[in-house]
């Protein structure tokens, strides 16, 4: 277990409680004075932490669209410009990541390329067609045909290049 000095607070998960140490800044106390606060004012700080941290984390309003299973086949399939579809789910870290360099790539390709994700928990169907096993995936369509698949993060320069052998083709 690691303990930050830096810290003013530090947290121990416990099976009973969870044990907060602080440090006082008297003379008379050099030590940790280690105090039991209630699990469950623990969790509500925690949740307001973690709201707040989303919250920070989107910044900008979202340009890949949301796709779902009952507008994929007019969106996707039937759509005259290419697509892309990143596969995500709500839970993926690195989901993230991507989810901000489609947004860019959104706005450079506005107009040229379509963007959309799709959240493979809630639209299952539509993942197992593609047979999507992890996430994230980014599948690239042109004329309701897939052309590209890329599966994992990677840098926004790998995305480019396959959007433009798409455009190209």
């Amino acid at each position: 277990m690691a303990i930050s000095s830096s810290s003013s607070s530090i947290c121990f998960k416990s099976t009973r409680l969870h044990t907060t140490a602080r440090q006082i800044s008297s003379p008379s106390r050099l030590f940790p004075v280690t105090t039991f606060t209630p699990r469950s004012l623990l969790l509500s700080d925690r949740r307001s932490l973690l709201s707040s941290s989303a919250s920070r984390l989107r910044l900008s309003p979202l340009r890949a669209t949301e796709v779902t299973e009952r507008s994929w086949e007019d969106s996707v399939l039937k759509g005259e410009t290419p697509v892309l579809v990143e596969f995500y789910t709500s839970w993926c870290g690195p989901c993230r990541m991507v989810h901000r360099i489609i947004d860019e790539i959104a706005g450079d390709y506005a107009g040229k390329l379509n963007c959309y994700v799709l959240n493979a928990d809630n639209d299952l169907p539509v993942a197992e067609e593609y047979e999507i096993k992890a996430v994230p995936v980014v599948l690239i369509f042109k004329n309701g045909e897939k052309r590209e698949s890329i599966m994992g993060t990677m840098p926004k320069e790998f995305y480019i290049s396959a959007i433009e052998r798409v455009l190209n083709s």
